[in-house]
């Protein structure tokens, strides 16, 4: 039954992967108690009764988890907190501790005034209709009420000999620059850098919620330019960057351009196939058609799916793929390992391959990797209560236009040119998404034109 004075949320921080919103306008620390409550109570009717708490480097990081703490508490669970940490850390603790539930606070590579929470029950990701769920038991009220155990814990010292488990130290010495971003990697990534051979370049690792170096997205390259500028002068083998939580990687070659997650995939995925042969690899509807051409040709089996890390890290359980990830810079290995998207296990895989790498260079077998003409993610503006309708109205548009459709996740126009363009709204953040790709300057050009004329003719905005 609700109770007379209960407040109600701003249901727009409820999105497809997690909860994520703007820290003191839609989440604030009432909100985060609420999300406590809800979320303890779902633990405690699953027979769940710990759970575990970590937190990134967010300005609101304490406040909100002090208060979903108190929500988890007042349900009568034991509440164990693990401190400030990666969401890979979190991750790794619910695995190997067993019966348990864990919140990540977080908003992942969002602005800094964003903040968020990261669920998982029994190392399964809470997404989807669960999370509209949550919601509606906060509408109901109806709470479990018990009497809570605190407890403090700390992971990251297992975490990291976890991480250097799947490393072979005979390998070629490497030079290797990693941007911490001010984010959650720099608490992991000076110690990690330590214990690997090679020389190692570590830059902005203070963990600074104001992210002073540049903003935590480690998939766009206007964040990576002193990554770039400190490869180029170092004359490393690549760069590394990580997001506010770590569990998207960037990558920066030799030569200072961005390697792509779609493209990074099959690299990895040429590794795994030695010993996995016919594997399933999985990549989100925005990746190029490289990955699916590539993934064939080496002898593996692509499947393209929905954007959403928990959704890529449900299909791999349901097809026993060994890999997956997105263009964002989510990379799950199951081979090997849990099966969560961990950037800094991701790194240290490249490293490895890299490594013991035949060729003179490992930036010859990157060089092998074809090329198409691709955009990047363009997003544009578009409130949250409106971005879902918008795609909804542009794929009946775009239906009757007779071109070929993939619904995957939003709407993949396919064009006669082998050319795609695609329209989605996102996960994260108030905007809808697009991304094209074709074989020639051109066509991209040409599907671009088409596509945006076909989303302003519904949804009317100005793109520079």
């Amino acid at each position: 039954m609700s109770l007379p004075d209960f407040k109600k949320i701003d249901t727009s921080i409820l999105r497809a992967a997690d909860i994520r919103g703007v820290a003191g306008l839609t989440l604030d620390s009432k909100t985060a108690e609420l999300i406590g409550k809800a979320f303890g109570t779902v633990l405690i009717r699953q027979g769940v009764d710990k759970v575990l708490v970590g937190g990134d480097g967010r300005l609101s990081t304490p406040e909100l988890s002090a208060a979903l703490v108190d929500g988890l508490l007042s349900c009568g669970l034991e509440v164990v907190h693990i401190g400030c940490c990666s969401s890979p850390v979190l991750y790794f603790a619910s695995f190997i501790s067993g019966n348990c539930g864990g919140i990540m606070v977080t908003a992942s590579h969002n602005p800094k005034e964003y903040n968020g929470f990261k669920m998982l029950i029994n190392r399964r990701s809470f997404c989807g209709e669960r999370i509209q769920d949550l919601g509606r038991l906060i509408g109901s009220g109806d709470f479990e009420t018990g009497t809570g155990v605190f407890k403090r814990d700390d992971f990251l010292a297992r975490y990291i000999e976890r991480l250097l488990q799947d490393f072979r130290p005979d390998g070629k010495n490497l030079t290797v620059v990693w941007d911490c971003g001010n984010g959650t990697a720099g608490v992991i990534v000076p110690e990690l850098v330590r214990r690997l051979k090679g020389h190692h370049v570590v830059l902005n690792e203070r963990v600074d919620g104001n992210f002073p170096a540049h903003a935590p997205d480690a998939s766009k390259m206007e964040c990576l330019t002193e990554l770039r500028q400190t490869v180029l002068k170092e004359k490393a083998d690549f760069g590394l960057a990580f997001d506010g939580d770590s569990d998207r990687l960037g990558v920066i070659d030799s030569e200072g351009n961005m390697l792509e997650a779609d493209r990074l995939l099959t690299i990895f995925a040429e590794e795994i196939l030695k010993t996995s042969p016919n594997a399933v690899f999985i990549a989100d509807i925005k990746s190029s058609k490289v990955f699916s051409d590539e993934i064939r040709r080496l002898g593996g089996k692509p499947l393209i799916w929905r954007t959403g890390h928990s959704f890529i890290k449900t299909k791999m359980r349901e097809t026993n793929s060994p890999l997956g990830g997105e263009m964002s810079g989510h990379i799950c290995f199951a081979d090997k390992y849990y099966g969560f998207d961990d950037a800094l296990y991701a790194a240290v895989r490249l490293l490895d391959i890299a490594g013991h790498w035949q060729g003179s260079t490992f930036q010859e077998r990157i060089r092998r990797i074809p090329k198409t003409f691709a955009t990047p993610e363009i997003q544009i503006p578009c409130p949250d209560s409106e971005k879902f309708q918008a795609v909804e109205k542009i794929k009946e548009k775009v239906r009757r236009s007779g071109l070929f459709c993939d619904e995957t996740d939003g709407i993949k126009v396919v064009y006669p040119s082998s050319g795609w363009g695609l329209l989605r709204a996102s996960n994260t953040s108030p905007a809808l998404i697009v991304r094209c790709e074709a074989d020639t300057q051109d066509e991209l050009e040409n599907i671009k034109r088409k596509l945006f004329q076909q989303i302003k003719d519904i949804y009317p905005f100005e793109f520079k």
